[in-house]
């Protein structure tokens, strides 16, 4: 089931026992003429910092979409390792486009923007 909540896409999940679990859609991207999901635990951190190090664990789902419901199943195993390349890819440059930073900066901030690589 998906729900609205906040301007947020949250996801709620069975697992085999029955018990309900939510996750966080936080990109979508196709490959190989197919849509995947990226999802997360909305409740892996409580801190509000910005600048957040909390770990994260990251999901990739297939979605499938019928009428006018999603739904989501987990992505072949085969393609795992060029999605995650693709993912990681997507969020580090979400972090980029979330730097503060601009392009003379000299703060020694550690936040991967592209002043920082050199």
């Amino acid at each position: 089931m998906l729900r609205m909540e906040d301007d947020r896409d949250i996801v709620v999940f069975s697992d085999d026992d029955g018990n309900e679990f939510e996750l966080e859609v936080i990109d979508y991207f196709d490959y190989e003429d197919q849509e995947y999901a990226v999802l997360v635990d909305p409740d892996t951190c409580d801190c509000d910092d910005d600048d957040c190090e909390c770990e994260t664990e990251v999901y990739i789902m297939k979605v499938l979409v019928n009428d006018d419901m999603e739904e989501f199943l987990p992505a072949d195993e085969d393609k795992m390792d060029a999605l995650s390349a693709i993912v990681e890819e997507r969020l580090a440059a979400m972090d980029e486009e979330a730097c503060d930073c601009d392009e003379d900066c000299d703060c020694d901030c550690d936040c991967g923007c592209s002043h920082d690589e050199g």
